[in-house]
């Protein structure tokens, strides 16, 4: 629920979207991208402008050398909208562009029938560090770590709909850097805009929880549908 922010990587590429209507958020091809992060699965958080906090969630992969569309859903983002990866800092409510990878899947629910990923169960004692004097900044703590605040962290249970399931967003967590961010997910959808995650239906959650496969290296690129975005990879 609280923002992330991206960690300085070394490359950059550019996210290529073609011209599309204000109020049209259907995302590209990943074939349009350039870079998709090497799998054969590819999931789009597409917004039609920085400062919207809704648009489309779709997931694709690659068959036969060509990328398939295989679901899509409506999504939301951060209450102010997004920002690319590198500029972002921890509390502005915005979602960070770019590619990233999805570490792990959990949630307060038991998996859905089939997920391949894999997937920690949140208990009473599992916390989202986001302290930044914490050694265990951005990282799962069960229990929470001596050193790491609560009034800084989540507790994970205590967001029984947002986290019934969700992916960890691979930003800022390779190596994490303090005060860069920390808690970035793709779970359920809350009652609105969320604080820097990228939120779908339950339904769609489960969705993408049983196609993902580890072995295909799925990744998720985010940002926005017309022009060019910068995004950063790592």
């Amino acid at each position: 629920m609280r923002p992330g922010v991206l960690a300085l990587a070394s490359a950059s590429v550019l996210l290529l979207l073609g011209a599309v209507p204000a109020h049209a958020v259907e995302p590209p091809a990943p074939s349009s991208l350039a870079d998709t992060g090497g799998g054969s699965q590819l999931l789009l958080a597409q917004a039609s402008r920085t400062n919207s906090t809704a648009g489309t969630l779709s997931w694709w992969e690659r068959r036969g050398g060509v990328w398939v569309k295989v679901g899509s859903a409506a999504a939301r983002f951060g209450a102010k909208g997004l920002v690319e990866g590198g500029a972002r800092r921890q509390g502005s409510s915005t979602t960070p562009t770019g590619l990233y990878d999805l570490p792990y899947a959990f949630g307060i629910k038991a998996a859905p029938g089939g997920t391949k990923a894999k997937y920690r169960r949140v208990g009473g004692s599992s916390w989202w560090c986001e302290d930044t004097l914490s050694r265990v900044y951005n990282r799962w703590s069960e229990p929470l770590a001596s050193d790491c605040r609560a009034s800084e962290s989540e507790r994970l249970i205590s967001y029984a709909t947002q986290y019934a399931y969700g992916f960890v967003v691979g930003f800022n967590y390779a190596k994490p850097v303090k005060g860069r961010g920390a808690g970035i997910f793709l779970h359920v959808n809350g009652r609105g805009a969320t604080a820097g995650c990228v939120s779908v239906p339950g339904d769609a959650m489960r969705r993408i929880l049983r196609w993902a496969d580890p072995l295909r290296e799925p990744h998720i690129a985010i940002g926005t549908v017309g022009g060019a975005t910068a995004i950063t990879r790592y």
